[in-house]
C-alpha cells in the first residue's frame, strides 16, 4: 500500500481508505450488510495497510463507528486515522442556499455528537471531525467557528474537515480561507471531474487534504448497472437511481466500457483515475467484503496509467446539476 501525505495536518495515511456508509446497513443505508462479513473486511483493510477509515453517525444510526471501535480494540498494535461526521440537525441531505445554520449545525448540536462519536468510537479523540452537509455562505458564521476551535482545544478533535454537497465542488471556496479547515471530502471520479477546475487548485495553495469519495459513482463505475437493476425495498440506491439517472448512468458506463483496457476491471480502472492526481490524498471506497478490500488495495501497486489513456477518459467527464434525487 503506497502511502501519501495528508495536507497540512502532516499525516501519512494510505492512498486508498474505507468508506464505512455501505458497511452498516440499516435506515436509509445500502442493503445487504452483514456484520460478520464487515468486520471480516475490516480486519482485512488493516492487515493490507490501510490506514484510514472514514464514518460518520447516520451510517446505521451509529453502528458504524460501533464497528470502527470494535476493530480499533482487535487491532491495539494498529492506530488508524479515524474520520467521523456529525449529522444535520434537520436530517437533509443537501443543505440547501435556503438552508440557515442554526437549523444545521447549531453548536449544542455539534457537541451532542461529537460525544456520541467518541462514545461510539469509544476514543478519547476524534482525528478529523467533518461537517456531514455545507454552505459556503455559512464561511464567516462564529456559531461554528468557536466550537471546533474549543474542541481543538480541548484535545477531542485533531482535525476538521468538510463533506462537500454532491457536485458543487465550488461550495466550500470561501470556507476553506478561514483557515479553520483542514481537510476537504469531495465526490471524483472518470464522470466527476470538476473539482480539478478550482476546488484542486485551492487546496493545493492552502495545503488542505482531499479526500476523494464515491469512487464508483455509487456502483455505476462497477460496470455492473442494468437499466432493470433495482435493489431491496428502503436501500438508498432505490431513491437515488430513479429512471432518469439509472438509464443515464448505464449509458454513460457503456460508453466507457468500450475504452476499459483487456485484463483490467472497470472498478480497477475507476481507482486508478483518481490515484493518478497527486492532490488526492486518499480515496475511500466502500469495501463490505473480503474480496472488495483485496481487489481495491491491489489497486496501489499498479504502474499509473498512459497518457493516451488519461486522455480518453477525461473525454467522460459528465457535469451534472444537484436535483430532488441527487441527495
Amino acid at each position: 500500500m503506497r502511502e501519501r501525505r495528508f495536507g497540512r495536518l502532516d499525516w501519512t495515511v494510505s492512498e486508498i481508505g474505507h468508506g464505512m456508509w455501505g458497511i452498516a446497513g440499516g435506515e436509509g443505508g445500502w442493503s445487504g450488510a452483514e456484520d460478520e462479513a464487515g468486520n471480516h473486511a475490516l480486519d482485512e483493510a488493516v492487515r493490507l495497510g490501510c490506514t484510514f477509515f472514514d464514518t460518520a453517525w447516520i451510517y446505521g444510526r451509529g453502528h458504524s463507528e460501533e464497528m470502527l471501535g470494535h476493530l480499533l480494540r482487535r487491532h491495539p498494535e494498529h492506530r488508524p486515522y479515524i474520520a467521523t461526521k456529525p449529522p444535520p440537525k434537520d436530517l437533509k441531505w443537501p443543505s440547501t442556499r435556503d438552508s440557515e445554520l442554526s437549523d444545521v449545525y447549531p453548536p449544542d448540536h455539534l457537541w451532542e455528537y461529537l460525544h456520541r462519536s467518541l462514545k461510539g468510537l469509544d476514543v478519547p479523540c476524534v482525528d478529523l471531525f467533518q461537517f456531514h452537509v455545507w454552505e459556503d455562505a455559512w464561511a464567516d458564521d462564529k456559531a461554528w467557528q468557536d466550537p471546533i476551535i474549543e474542541m481543538k482545544e480541548r484535545g477531542l478533535i485533531k482535525g476538521v474537515g468538510i463533506s462537500v454537497n454532491r457536485w458543487e465542488p465550488w461550495n466550500v471556496l470561501q470556507t476553506l480561507n478561514t483557515g479553520l479547515i483542514d481537510t476537504v471530502q469531495v465526490i471524483y471520479n472518470i464522470f466527476d471531474q470538476a473539482p480539478e477546475d478550482e476546488l484542486f487548485p485551492a487546496c493545493r495553495e492552502l495545503d488542505i487534504a482531499v479526500i476523494a469519495r464515491v469512487p464508483f459513482d455509487e456502483g455505476t463505475l462497477t460496470g455492473t448497472l442494468t437499466r432493470d437493476t433495482r435493489w431491496p425495498e428502503g436501500d438508498w440506491r432505490n431513491s437515488y437511481f430513479v429512471p432518469e439517472n439509472l438509464a443515464a448512468s448505464v449509458e454513460h458506463a457503456e460508453r466507457l466500457a468500450r475504452i476499459v483496457p483487456e485484463g483490467m476491471t472497470m472498478p480497477e480502472l475507476a481507482l486508478r483515475f483518481i490515484l493518478q492526481n497527486p492532490d488526492v490524498a486518499t480515496v475511500i471506497p466502500g469495501m463490505s467484503k473480503v474480496a472488495h478490500v483485496r481487489a481495491n488495495i491491489a489497486t496501489s501497486d499498479a504502474e499509473p496509467l498512459s497518457e493516451e489513456l488519461m486522455a480518453r477518459l477525461r473525454e467522460h467527464r459528465w457535469d451534472r446539476q444537484p436535483t430532488a434525487w441527487s441527495q
